[in-house]
């Protein structure tokens, strides 16, 4: 992952220059390599001239497509003064800076597969853009995902120590999110090494997938990790973890902790793996996340924000939920999971 502080003009640069390695190491071709160039140096003009700064973040994600391949996101992330409008800043021709063409977000939803903006006046706004190996159909628009993530490291390293990553089996959609022991490049393996057991034992409950990845991983220095399984069919959610990572779940406006159970994924795994569960609901929203993110975080409370794509809901939790005065002190990951969207009209500027 690459993170970017963009309080200088000379950031725009590197910002470009985090989405174009990110390009490479995802395997994108120049075409696709230069829409997220492109999305990177709006995105990161528009924390200058609108925000007074803010940071960029660049991860490599799964497609939406649950298929082979990588795709990247990028976000905007700032405590600025927010969008009164986003519909029309989403729009050719409108700019609050002076001398601006105001074509940045516009062009940033016409380039990417998925473009989603959330802005609230007086607290700031976020922005996620994927870009996938292949450009969108003409007249087409990319799949709604029913869930998405964000991760940063510490210390703004390249090699982040959380991994998150969703699998689709038959009626089951599983959420992981794994975070290796340490920092790091070992912590990274061990994070790895989770995500690609996962697209094996997606099939099976949690407690299971747990005690799969706990096999794999005894190579590595181990992990703690969360898995979370919605079964569409039966509109019920089973939680389990082992380790520190945390999780909450919203259903009819109150959210719910989910608890996981000490241990090391690949190093010592308890007995017996507790399951939660719970109903799955249309309203429904699941948070996970490693324990980089301040303990008393608070959920999200506006529901416009509840309704927005689930990358978007995980970059908020993680910008409100640090500060300059509260810096990351470890690799941090949020993971949302919400109802699967398939069925639903997408719009990027909700």
């Amino acid at each position: 992952m690459w993170e970017v502080p963009v309080h200088d003009s000379t950031r725009v640069r590197d910002a470009r220059i985090a989405a174009r390695e990110a390009c490479r190491d995802a395997g994108l071709d120049a075409a696709r390599t230069a829409v997220a160039e492109l999305v990177a140096t709006e995105l990161a003009t528009n924390l200058l001239k609108h925000a007074g700064g803010g940071r960029m973040v660049v991860n490599l994600v799964a497609p939406p497509t649950d298929g082979a391949g990588t795709s990247v996101q990028l976000f905007s992330l700032d405590h600025g003064p927010g969008i009164a409008d986003v519909g029309a800043a989403l729009g050719d021709g409108w700019s609050t800076a002076e001398g601006s063409l105001g074509a940045g977000l516009g062009s940033c939803l016409r380039s990417a597969n998925a473009f989603h903006l959330y802005s609230l006046p007086g607290r700031g706004t976020v922005a996620a853009a994927r870009i996938d190996a292949a450009a969108d159909r003409r007249g087409t628009s990319a799949p709604p995902v029913p869930a998405g993530g964000i991760t940063v490291s510490l210390g703004q390293a390249e090699q982040c120590g959380d991994a998150w990553s969703w699998v689709r089996s038959g009626s089951l959609l599983t959420l992981l999110l794994a975070d290796g022991l340490g920092h790091g490049a070992k912590a990274a393996h061990a994070s790895s090494a989770a995500m690609a057991e996962l697209r094996h034992c997606a099939h099976l409950p949690p407690p299971d997938i747990l005690r799969r990845l706990h096999t794999a991983l005894r190579p590595t220095r181990g992990a703690a990790v969360a898995v979370a399984q919605v079964d569409t069919e039966h509109a019920e959610l089973s939680f389990a973890g082992v380790g520190n990572a945390g999780a909450r779940v919203r259903t009819e406006d109150s959210w719910t902790s989910l608890v996981s159970h000490p241990g090391i994924v690949g190093a010592y795994f308890p007995a017996q793996v507790p399951v939660r569960r719970v109903p799955w609901r249309p309203d429904s929203l699941l948070v996970v996340h490693s324990d980089g993110l301040p303990s008393r975080w608070k959920p999200p409370e506006d529901p416009r924000l509840i309704g927005h794509d689930p990358s978007v809901v995980a970059a908020t939790i993680l910008r409100d939920a640090g500060s300059p005065a509260r810096p990351v002190r470890d690799d941090t990951s949020v993971a949302v999971l919400a109802p699967d969207r398939r069925t639903r009209t997408h719009d990027s500027r909700l």
